[in-house]
């Protein structure tokens, strides 16, 4: 079968935008997926899923969350080190010093969905990857509205237009109703990514994503 011919295989990541492991993980697969060299380019699928649904609308103080959850600064500190260090071997960087506000995330969720429906692969990626950029480098507060036209601005999207999407609430039941989809086919945890039939948890080496893309490529249905 001719390469223009053939299904390209779908690729599900299951994130939230104050998670830096989905931040890894996401940056392991677009290096895994060129690694991969598979004839039809993967089409990838972004499935919000808060963390924290329950977060008030203006966020809270990252030290005092972070210490409830963790039970201490120190504790929650530790566990910023580790993804500090994996970051840097993937190329990020973390900036936690900068970050006071842990937001709430659904505004981050329903304009990236939004953007997605567009059917534009280029702008829903850089502005997937600028939002976590923005958070976890710059400290930015992108449970505002403000700070996400901004955002959106930067990499080529109609900040007139973000304002005003986000100052409705459209998609706010669809982009619940797909977390909720999500949830009941038990993704517990972000970041989840699912490969053809195969559901991967956690941040993944590069090498073994690709094996996974390969084979779930080359099984009945894909080529």
């Amino acid at each position: 079968m001719k390469a223009l011919e053939m299904k390209p295989l779908e690729i599900r990541v299951t994130y939230d935008f104050i998670c830096p492991w989905c931040w890894i993980a996401y940056t392991n697969l677009k290096e895994a997926i060129l690694r991969a060299g598979l004839e039809v380019a993967p089409v990838i699928k972004y499935v919000p899923y808060e963390i924290n649904p329950t977060m008030p609308a203006e966020g809270c103080n990252r030290r005092a969350y972070r210490s409830a959850k963790f039970g201490t600064w120190e504790k929650s500190e530790v566990r910023d080190v580790q993804s500090m260090i994996a970051g840097k071997r993937v190329g990020l960087n973390f900036n936690y010093s900068r970050i006071e506000v842990t937001p709430n995330t659904r505004l981050a969720h329903r304009l990236l969905f939004f953007i997605e429906m567009g059917r534009d692969v280029s702008q829903t990626e850089q502005l997937y990857r600028a939002i976590f950029r923005a958070y976890f480098a710059e400290g930015r507060d992108i449970g505002k509205a403000e700070v996400l036209a901004e955002i959106a601005a930067n990499v080529g999207i109609s900040q007139k237009s973000v304002t005003f999407f986000l100052a409705t609430d459209a998609l706010d039941r669809e982009v619940e109703a797909l977390e909720l989809r999500t949830i009941a086919a038990g993704v517990q945890a972000v970041p989840t990514i699912q490969i053809g039939g195969r559901r991967i948890g956690g941040a993944p080496q590069r090498i073994a994503l690709v094996h996974v893309m390969r084979e779930a490529a080359a099984s009945p249905g894909l080529g």
